[in-house]
């Protein structure tokens, strides 16, 4: 088992299952609100750049009304229902990557406590392929107040685990919000391959480890 840790906390989107099997799953669904999505990622990419907020959804609904020409109250109805409701069914018809559930469970059974931590609302995936019922912790980031690569949210998911930052391997696919985030907040990382990363086994040097499968991630965890 990896020296000092205590749990292993896993980022959801891209990490517990490829983002392009919810891509082919959605084009006509994006196409047709295309219009919302230029808006809403102009929000988010401002919201990743934040300070740590009081009401995260009134903060983000202010600034996406104020580019789509709505009222507050509208602009938060229609982010729940295009960006948070409207994408669950399509998540129903997604699996995660190979043996995802089998090696988080032997970390468990091992000891390890286990958390998730996300940029979008958990409950989007409903029981998250059955790995919801193993977490000690599940969070979303926009919970905390503020989105990765900020060093809150990872502390609050240290906090809710009641362990020390350094005690806690954070498992993701983005260099700069899960990795990086990871990193500033005292955490130790472990970085997913994909695309040409996986094909060539090019390890993320930001990272304390990389990794291609989640039998080869319990190896490294537990072994």
């Amino acid at each position: 088992m990896i020296e000092g840790i205590k749990a292993v906390a896993f980022d959801i989107d891209g990490t517990l299952y490829p983002t392009w099997k919810l891509f082919i799953r959605m084009p006509f669904y994006f196409f047709s609100h295309f219009s919302f999505y230029y808006k809403f990622n102009k929000v988010r990419h401002k919201m990743h750049h934040t300070a740590p907020l009081g009401d995260f959804f009134e903060y983000q609904a202010r600034l996406y009304a104020a580019i789509a020409g709505l009222s507050p109250a509208d602009a938060k109805k229609e982010i729940k229902k295009i960006s948070y409701d409207g994408l669950t069914p399509f998540f129903r018809k997604i699996k995660p990557y190979p043996h995802v559930y089998e090696s988080i469970k032997a970390m468990k059974d091992a000891g390890l406590k286990i958390g998730i931590l996300s940029d979008f609302p958990p409950e989007q995936k409903e029981d998250i392929w059955g790995i919801r019922d193993l977490c000690d912790v599940c969070i979303g980031s926009e919970e905390s107040g503020a989105l990765k690569p900020s060093k809150y949210p990872f502390g609050i998911l240290a906090q809710k685990l009641n362990l020390k930052p350094q005690e806690i391997l954070y498992v993701g696919n983005s260099r700069k919000y899960d990795i990086e985030g990871a990193k500033n907040a005292g955490m130790k990382s472990a970085y997913i391959l994909s695309g040409i990363r996986r094909l060539f086994n090019l390890k993320l040097k930001e990272a304390d480890f990389s990794f291609k499968s989640y039998r080869q991630l319990k190896n490294i965890v537990l072994n």
